[in-house]
């Protein structure tokens, strides 16, 4: 179990570019193996989530080339029907991404798949996917509505969901089995989810039609390929955000930053914290926009967050609990409760990680208020295996009086291969 100790060490500034979108890179490999022809990915993250997305497009047939150097990854799509049969049982480690996406794209195929994960992702829900993918027509054995799972794909109808939760994968899920359907099928969430596969089956060549809520895809559709380029992801941005508005002194310029709309509720929540975090050369690369952000030593003021705006930041909860920890105040967080089903229990994670550090919390069902003070106490903190929180902690750490330590970081490389190195360049 790797343990990695941490405190500070002075103000952090000069310049970084954050690794690339971890959501985006899952797609633009998944999508590009559905379109008829040879697509380019580029800049793709290189870490474990989404090689293995990666790894499941090579086991059903499709050629992938990876050039190393220029990290851009060749995709000779084989068109949605054109997927073959696994050999072996896809393993997708801990990415729920991959499994519940590729639900949606098996549910349509002529074969059956058996799909596992490590035991985080084998202990989250997928009922969630089941449900509307069996009313489409595929037939999906589980444990229980838990990994692993097999999907029978076949002829689908299309329908008309509305899901239970606001989920990015479940309605995705929904979206590429409806690729399948001869007709229209539509999903309504009771909350905006994150865009990215609007955007990409659009750019693809996909009738995508979005209203309010809802989403709709005409099939039998034909992606055409394309040439991707991944900006960077602002979750893993986020770590140095919230490093650098905490850290006295400190001055960073993130470059190269997904600001979607649907994603950038953690730059939002600060803000109205009191953050200086500004956006510079904002542009759109690939259809998604990109901004490099500068972010400066800030006094941070508790707030309340709840609705759209944790909505937009969920994935961002476990560093908004380290500024919230910083702040001057009281922060309350609500409307969370997808949380509780993440690769950890996150809202009780930060909750007893943080409580380490004399942060004075109360854990609620679907969030935490949480007590600003000014200096952390040094801890022996835990990830969970859960990169987000091992993250999160070292920065906290980064923050308080002495050394902390946090133990099972090896997950941290599920999504930001990397993460230290880039952290200690930026030390003054």
């Amino acid at each position: 179990m790797n343990r990695i100790s941490i405190k500070y060490k002075g103000p952090l500034r000069g310049e970084i570019t954050t690794p690339p979108d971890k959501s985006i890179s899952h797609r633009a490999i998944m999508f590009s193996s559905l379109a008829e022809g040879q697509s380019i990915v580029r800049n793709f993250l290189q870490a474990e989530d989404p090689l293995r997305t990666l790894e499941a497009c090579k086991q059903m047939g499709v050629d992938i080339e990876e050039r190393t150097p220029d990290n851009e990854i060749i995709i000779r799509g084989k068109g949605l029907h054109g997927l073959t049969e696994p050999k072996n049982i896809i393993e997708c480690g801990n990415s729920g991404t991959t499994m519940r996406l590729l639900c949606g794209v098996l549910a349509g195929q002529p074969f059956s798949t058996a799909l596992t994960g490590d035991s985080s992702l084998r202990s989250r829900p997928m009922k969630r996917v089941i449900t509307p993918l069996t009313e489409m027509g595929a037939v999906i054995e589980s444990d229980n509505g838990f990994p692993p799972l097999r999907i029978k794909g076949g002829t689908l109808t299309p329908i008309s969901y509305k899901s239970p939760v606001a989920s990015a994968q479940v309605k995705s899920a929904i979206m590429l089995a409806g690729l399948y359907c001869d007709g229209i099928t539509t999903v309504r969430e009771p909350g905006k989810s994150r865009d990215h596969t609007e955007r990409m089956l659009k750019a693809h060549g996909v009738d995508i039609r979005v209203k309010d809520l809802e989403v709709s895809v005409r099939g039998v559709a034909a992606l055409t390929p394309m040439d991707i380029t991944v900006p960077g992801d602002l979750s893993s941005a986020a770590f140095f955000i919230v490093a650098g508005l905490l850290l006295p002194h400190s001055e960073i310029l993130i470059r190269n930053t997904g600001i979607n709309p649907t994603r950038s509720g953690l730059i939002d929540v600060l803000q109205l914290m009191g953050a200086h975090i500004r956006l510079e050369n904002e542009r759109l690369v690939s259809g998604e926009p990109v901004a490099d952000l500068h972010v400066r030593h800030s006094q941070l003021k508790g707030v309340d967050i709840g609705g759209d705006l944790i909505l937009r930041a969920i994935d961002e909860f476990p560093i908004l609990c380290v500024a919230a920890a910083k702040a001057a105040g009281t922060t309350t967080i609500k409307g969370a409760k997808e949380l509780r089903v993440k690769e950890s229990d996150r809202i009780a994670s930060m909750a007893a990680e943080l409580r380490k550090m004399n942060v004075k919390i109360e854990e609620r069902e679907d969030g935490l208020i949480i007590e600003g003070r000014e200096d952390l106490k040094p801890a022996e903190a835990i990830s969970y295996g859960d990169h987000r929180i091992a993250m999160s902690m070292l920065i906290a750490g980064l923050t308080a009086s002495g050394e902390t330590t946090v133990a099972d970081t090896d997950c941290v490389n599920t999504s930001f291969p990397g993460f230290m190195e880039m952290l200690g360049g930026l030390e003054a």
